[in-house]
């Protein structure tokens, strides 16, 4: 069964009180980077996978989006997008992002902001996404970091008191399910390396047009414990295109 954190209470008051939450985009230390490998949206039709709030969304359609389109497994996250996106034309549905079935070549552009590692296969929605883009058309999404995701303690190695003394990596190349914590306990990830990431897009198809690990932005390293996000990579970027000719 796909897990669904997001539709428990708690889980979900939680992830309201998050600096992404309160401030969208803004409060993200990574959109700095993933909005300059976004191509130009207007007039596109544009899929968001695993929207959440549907900040993407928003941003989308304020850049001139013909249609926007977002996907998420979780009822409460739909219903706070919804209630963002009042007026706004965005289409909302709920469904894991696993189930997807549009039509071919539907899509301008696919956008995926952290979502993907709670996928077990990526492979098969590499293999989606590109069948429901048009020729030419862009795949950009962020993933936890595959040095984040190796261990199920997703924490720094401290001392005594409390003091951050490195980020530790094990298990890397030993892919597959992690149970950890993010916000509640028994939060279900799946690690893969990042040649793994790399490949799957290859291997549906796409030509890959940049890969970053972004530091966050000057505006939110005063938030507590950001600065520490300098000293290793959280995030991997990429952005891929189909090709035009296929």
């Amino acid at each position: 069964m796909k897990q669904n954190k997001y539709d428990d209470a708690d889980f979900f008051t939680a992830y309201g009180r998050m600096e992404r939450s309160i401030k969208g985009l803004e409060g993200a230390g990574e959109w700095h980077i993933l909005k300059t490998l976004l191509p130009e949206l207007r007039d596109k039709s544009v899929l968001d996978l695993g929207c959440g709030y549907g900040w993407h969304c928003l941003y989308a359609h304020g850049q001139g989006a013909r249609d926007v389109t977002g996907v998420d497994i979780s009822a409460n996250m739909l219903a706070k997008a919804e209630q963002l996106a009042d007026g706004t034309g965005i289409r909302y549905i709920r469904q894991p992002i696993e189930d997807i079935a549009f039509e071919r070549e539907t899509f301008d552009v696919v956008i995926s902001s952290l979502a993907f590692h709670y996928i077990e296969d990526f492979h098969a929605i590499c293999s989606k996404v590109y069948e429901v883009l048009k020729p030419g058309g862009s795949f950009v999404f962020s993933v936890e970091h595959p040095i984040f995701t190796s261990r199920e303690e997703q924490d720094w190695f401290a001392d005594e008191e409390g003091n951050r003394l490195h980020w530790p990596v094990d298990d890397y190349q030993s892919e597959g399910r992690r149970v950890t914590s993010f916000l509640a306990d028994n939060v279900v990830k799946y690690h893969r390396t990042v040649s793994t990431y790399m490949n799957a897009v290859i291997g549906a198809g796409f030509a890959i047009r940049a890969v970053n690990e972004p530091v966050p932005a000057d505006r939110v390293l005063e938030q507590p414990g950001m600065r520490d996000e300098l000293r290793r990579p959280m995030f991997l970027i990429v952005s891929a295109e189909k090709p035009s000719s296929v």
